[in-house]
């Protein structure tokens, strides 16, 4: 990114960002920082399994029955996550979704999520974690609850894997 950056300054680096997909954290989002460039999260909801109402579709071109994290084994301890997501949503007065999106606008003003969604309802619930203050207090309670790592499964089967953070 440096180098690139270097050539031709770059406004914004996007990848996938989440409560169960932190690695940005690590190298990412500190040389986005260091040279004033934007970071664009997607899936910033977990392929929609953060908002805690995830039921894996049969359809064939549901590309997420591929991924490792949603096969039988990973997805039912991820579902631990939404457990406990569910619960801090509540004390939130919010639901999961806008929880994931409150704790994700809450890193950085220079982080701007772009959540995918295809009903008018899951839009207008993404608009209200706008609405969603989180405390320092919060955001540490919810970074002790949902570490990074916490995810089991791999985000992508290992040929997916071979591109990432290289």
């Amino acid at each position: 990114m440096r180098k690139a950056h270097a050539i031709h300054p770059i406004s914004a680096v996007q990848s996938e960002y989440s409560l169960w997909a932190r690695d940005p954290e690590a190298q990412v989002l500190p040389t986005c920082r260091e040279l004033g460039v934007s970071f664009v999260p997607y899936s910033p909801l977990g392929r929609g399994f953060l908002t805690g109402a995830f039921a894996l579709s049969q359809d064939p071109k549901d590309f997420r029955q591929h991924l490792p994290r949603f096969q039988a084994d990973n997805s039912d301890k991820n579902a631990l996550i939404v457990e406990i997501m569910k619960s801090m949503a509540t004390d939130n007065g919010c639901t999961p979704a806008q929880l994931a999106l409150a704790w994700l606008l809450a890193q950085g003003s220079d982080i701007v999520p772009i959540p995918g969604t295809r009903r008018i309802n899951y839009l207008t619930d993404n608009i209200n974690a706008t609405a969603v203050s989180l405390s320092l207090a919060e955001l540490q309670r919810i970074d002790n609850a949902l570490p990074d790592g916490i995810a089991a499964g791999q985000r992508y089967p290992d040929e997916g894997m071979k591109g990432l953070n290289a």
